[in-house]
Formats: structure tokens, sequence, C-alpha cells
């Protein structure tokens, strides 16, 4: 099927008028300059266009350089935190060290304590024993007195609990 173009045969065919129309129109638009108003348009269309991808381009780089920013703050952050981390277990090791010795000391302060306790109580042990011989002794020198020993038993007898009696006691 081929398509023919249609001329028009006179003044009375209305393609004619069509084409007459049309030609005015263009003419028309040609003489009021709306071809310049449309470049015009055009042109202030893609000024605008320009100056949002401008607009856009920098605010991608200001997001971009924020973004660094905070990933150079995030950085340093994770390094103050490690090093705070680091700071923490150090004090712990120093004050587990000093809970360490503070503990020995306390342990030998109370060791010594009670060795001095102890020398104490066997000083008083000896004493308490002494004195506990020496009444057992007097008991005893009554005893054998009240028995009816001669005066010079009973003087041997004293003498020789004396001397006894000093060497327990020593």
């Amino acid at each position: 099927m081929e398509h023919a173009v249609h001329l028009p045969d006179g003044f009375g065919d209305p393609t004619l008028y069509v084409i007459i129309a049309v030609l005015l129109f263009f003419v028309m638009l040609a003489y009021f300059g709306i071809h310049k108003k449309i470049a015009t348009a055009l042109d202030a269309r893609s000024a605008k266009i320009k100056d949002e991808l401008d607009e856009a381009r920098r605010l991608r780089e200001e997001a971009q350089a924020l973004l660094a920013s905070y990933q150079r703050k995030q950085k340093e952050a994770e390094a103050q935190a490690e090093d705070i981390v680091k700071q923490a277990r150090h004090d712990a090791e120093i004050m587990a060290a000093n809970a360490r010795k503070d503990l020995a000391d306390r342990l030998e302060r109370r060791a010594a304590m009670a060795e001095t306790k102890i020398a104490n109580a066997e000083k008083q042990a000896l004493a308490d024993v002494r004195a506990r011989a020496a009444d057992i002794a007097l008991d005893a020198a009554q005893d054998m007195l009240k028995s009816g020993l001669t005066a010079a038993e009973k003087t041997k007898l004293v003498k020789s609990g004396i001397s006894s009696m000093g060497n327990i006691l020593n």
C-alpha cells in the first residue's frame, strides 16, 4: 500500500486552507518571536537544570566530606575507647597487685600478732606452771611439816625444797 501525497486541486479544496493556516500560524509565531521565547525558556530551563545539577554535586561533595569526617571521628572514638580499655586494664592490674600486697601485709601483721600472742601465752603458761609448782611445793612442805619432823629435818627439807624450786623456776 502506497501513500500518495495529496496536493490541493484548487481554492475549493480544504487542504489548501489547512496548509495556508499552518503557514500563517508559523509566520505569526516568527513575527511575535515565539521561537526566541521558546529558546529563552529552554535556555532558562537548561540553566535551572544545570544549577540543580551543580547544587546536587555540591551537596554530594558536602555529604562525602561529612561522611569522611564522621568516619574519621569514629576511628578516633574507637582509638580512644581502645586506650580507655587499655588504661582500665592497667589500672585493674595495679589495683590487683596493690590488693595482693595489702593482703600479704595484713597476713604478715596477723602472723606477727599471732606469734606475739603465742609467745605471751607460752610465758603466761610457764608462769602459771611455775606458780602451780610453787603452790604444790608449799603444800607438800606444809604437809611434811605437819607430819612431825624434827627441827633439823625440817630445816634440811626446806633448804632442799628451796634449791629445787630455784632450779625448777629457772
